[in-house]
C-alpha cells in the first residue's frame, strides 16, 4: 500500500541477497511479540544512515536514507542515487519532495509505511491474518540480523520475509514472495551507520515552495483534513486521480460495498475526491489486514480512451480496473492479482441492492 514521486524514490533491494529464503523456521512466543514491537518503531526512534536497493523483476534503484530524532521530533532525508536526481525531506508530519524543478509539499499519508519502517505499530491484526515464525540469521551490512517470516493463513497475499538488527530492531532486510516460493520484491541496506556521528547540516527547517509547485501539507490522519487541502495521489490511482486533488469529505459513507475482501482487511477509512479540471469525484475506501494495503477507487465513467480496463502490476502492486454499470472501479493491493480482480468483482453500489 504510497506517494508516486515517493514510491519511485524508496522502494530497494540487494540483488547479492536474492534467493536465500528463511530456513528451519520456528514459531514466535509471545514473549517474541515483544521483539516485533522493537521493530514497528525501531525506525521512528533510532538514529541511522545508510544506502539500500530495490528489486523487482529486473528493475533496481538506489537510495541513501538519513534519519535523526531530536528534542524537535522525527526527521528523514531520502536521496536518489540513479536516474533522475529525487530528494524528499522530512520534519515530522511535513514532507518535501524535489524532483529536480523545486520543492513540492505534500500529505504524509496514513497508513503508508516504506522502508525500514515497514511494519505497522498496531500489531494486533498481523498473528490474525499471518504465521509468524523465527527464521536464520545473517550478516547484514556489518550488522548481525534476526529474520522472521509472516505467511499469511490463506492464498490471497503475499509471504514476508524481515531481517531485524540484533540490538537496535532496525529492519535491514525484506522481502516478499509469491506462492511459489520466488521473491518478488526485496528491499535490503547495503551501506549503514547506526547513531554514532550523522550529518545535519540539512536539519535546517526545509522551506515550500511558493510557486504553483506548493500543495497544501496535511495531517496523517484523514479525518483531521481541510476540506481546501490537496495531497500527490496513491501510487496506482485511477487515471483521474493522477491530478492534483481536493479533498471533498473523509471517512463519509458512499454507499458502495466490497463484499468479497480477505478475511482480516479492515476499512481504514472512506474518502471523496475533487480531481482538478474535472467534474466527477472519486470515491477511495482504504483496507489494510496490518501489512498490507488496499484501496479501492470509483469513478464515474466518461466513455473516453482513458478508461483502461484490466489487470497491471509494479513489484508487489497489483492494478485491476473494470466497468461496473456505468462507474470505473479500480483495486489497487499489495497481494496477488487474483486478489484484485476477486475485489474488484464483488465492488457493488449499496442503493442498487
Amino acid at each position: 500500500m504510497q506517494v508516486t514521486v515517493m514510491n519511485s524514490v524508496v522502494i530497494c533491494v540487494l540483488v547479492l541477497f536474492a534467493g536465500q529464503t528463511a530456513v528451519s523456521a520456528d514459531p514466535v512466543h509471545p514473549e517474541d511479540l515483544i521483539g516485533l514491537k522493537a521493530m514497528a518503531f525501531a525506525a521512528h526512534q533510532t538514529n541511522y544512515s545508510g544506502t539500500f536497493v530495490y528489486q523487482y523483476g529486473g528493475h533496481v534503484e538506489t537510495s541513501r536514507i538519513t534519519h535523526i530524532v531530536d528534542q524537535d521530533g522525527e526527521h528523514g532525508r531520502l536521496e536518489s542515487l540513479d536516474g533522475p536526481r529525487r530528494e524528499i525531506i522530512r520534519h515530522n508530519d511535513e514532507v518535501w519532495c524535489d524532483v529536480g524543478n523545486g520543492k513540492v509539499r505534500v500529505a504524509l499519508r496514513q497508513g503508508v509505511n516504506q522502508f525500514p519502517a515497514l511494519l505497522p505499530e498496531q500489531l494486533n491484526l498481523l498473528s490474525k491474518n499471518y504465521l509468524i515464525k523465527q527464521a536464520e540469521q545473517m550478516r547484514l551490512a556489518g550488522y548481525n540480523a534476526r529474520a522472521i517470516i509472516f505467511k499469511p493463513k490463506d492464498n490471497l497475499r503475499y509471504t514476508h520475509i524481515m531481517w531485524a538488527e540484533n540490538v537496535s530492531g532496525l529492519l535491514l532486510k525484506s522481502e516478499v514472495l509469491d506462492e511459489h516460493s520466488e521473491v518478488i520484491e526485496q528491499y535490503s541496506f547495503t551501506q549503514l551507520s547506526i547513531g554514532g556521528d550523522i550529518d545535519r547540516t540539512w536539519l535546517s527547517p526545509a522551506q515550500p515552495a511558493t510557486d504553483a509547485h506548493d500543495h497544501a501539507a496535511q495531517h496523517a490522519n484523514p479525518a483531521h483534513k481541510n476540506n481546501n487541502e490537496e495531497e500527490l495521489p496513491h501510487e496506482g490511482a485511477p487515471r483521474s486521480a493522477q491530478n492534483s486533488q481536493k479533498l471533498i469529505a473523509a471517512n463519509f459513507v458512499s454507499g458502495w460495498r466490497v463484499d468479497a475482501l480477505p478475511e482480516g482487511f479492515k476499512k481504514i477509512a472512506e474518502l471523496r475526491r475533487q480531481m482538478r479540471g474535472r467534474d466527477i469525484p472519486v470515491t477511495q475506501i482504504v483496507f489494510s489486514d496490518g501489512l498490507a494495503g488496499i484501496s479501492v477507487f470509483i469513478e464515474k465513467s466518461d466513455s473516453d480512451s482513458d478508461d483502461h480496463t484490466g489487470l497491471s502490476s509494479q513489484g508487489i502492486i497489483q492494478v485491476y480496473s473494470k466497468l461496473v454499470d456505468d462507474q470505473l472501479v479500480t483495486v489497487v493491493g499489495e497481494v496477488p492479482p487474483r486478489t484484485v480482480m476477486q475485489i474488484a468483482d464483488s465492488v457493488r453500489n449499496g442503493a442498487d441492492h
